[in-house]
């Protein structure tokens, strides 16, 4: 299942829904139906390029982002734990020793500014690897070894290694605090993240405050060139796209509750 949900995505992407325009359009080209072969080829390079625009790809990503608020964390309360979710580090590998820091480690950071804070006595990192990455090391580990440096001493630290996706990040986590015996938690992810994990953690009836971090989308003034394709904002849009997505597949399921 977890192959099949990625290859169904990946071809409600916008790239790769582009890409299959073009191969059906090319197989009606081949057929003679040069007139359906044409409309679908321009449908994908529009659809290619609407959310390649960066003015389109930041009011996607904002649409999620507003629906959390960045707090100082003086007004973040207390809790048992704070439970920060993957996705930020990559897991060494045996020709990379040392975690990859990615786009989405402010995760890892935030993390160990609440425990330092004295906001939770206990960290827990959820976070395994995927079986198509080959021989890597679980992002718990991973997320482990950053948080260690950043100060946060290694038995206030618990490993959730197994899960894959948001759905298995709750599920594993959940069962995590019940043998543990701890209710209430801070729950950090990308602001972009946020709105489904926390829609997927109550579901499995986590009682979870909201500690979002990683907000990408900034106010900028209006320009041409927001208007032009640019492979990162296709990049953000289809990441975007990916929660939203994600969302409905786990509502449809009974995984998450409503944003």
């Amino acid at each position: 299942m977890l192959y099949l949900d990625k290859l169904l995505s990946q071809l409600a992407y916008p790239l790769g829904l582009a890409i299959g325009l073009a191969l059906l359009a090319l197989l009606l080209m081949l057929r003679g139906w040069r007139r359906g072969a044409a409309a679908l080829l321009s449908i994908g390079i529009l659809w290619l390029f609407l959310w390649s625009m960066p003015v389109v790809s930041d009011r996607l990503r904002a649409s999620l982002e507003e629906r959390v608020k960045p707090e100082p964390i003086a007004l973040i309360p207390q809790a048992d734990a704070v439970v920060v979710l993957g996705g930020g580090i990559r897991g060494a590998t045996p020709r990379r020793p040392d975690p990859d820091l990615g786009q989405a480690a402010d995760r890892v950071w935030h993390a160990a500014r609440l425990y330092h804070a004295g906001k939770a006595p206990l960290i827990i990192v959820s976070g395994g690897s995927l079986p198509w990455l080959g021989e890597r090391q679980p992002e718990a580990d991973a997320m482990l070894a950053f948080l260690v440096d950043l100060g946060v001493p290694a038995h206030a630290i618990l490993l959730e290694g197994r899960s894959m996706n948001t759905r298995e990040n709750a599920l594993y986590t959940a069962e995590l605090l019940a043998r543990e015996g701890h209710e209430r938690v801070l729950l950090v992810t990308s602001a972009l993240h946020m709105p489904r994990a926390l829609a997927t953690f109550r579901a499995v009836g986590v009682s979870v405050v909201a500690a979002p971090t990683d907000f990408e989308v900034i106010a900028e003034p209006p320009h041409p060139l927001r208007w032009l394709p640019d492979a990162a904002a296709l990049a953000d849009s289809t990441r975007a796209l990916k929660e939203y997505l994600g969302w409905w597949v786990y509502r449809w399921r009974g995984w998450a509750s409503s944003l």
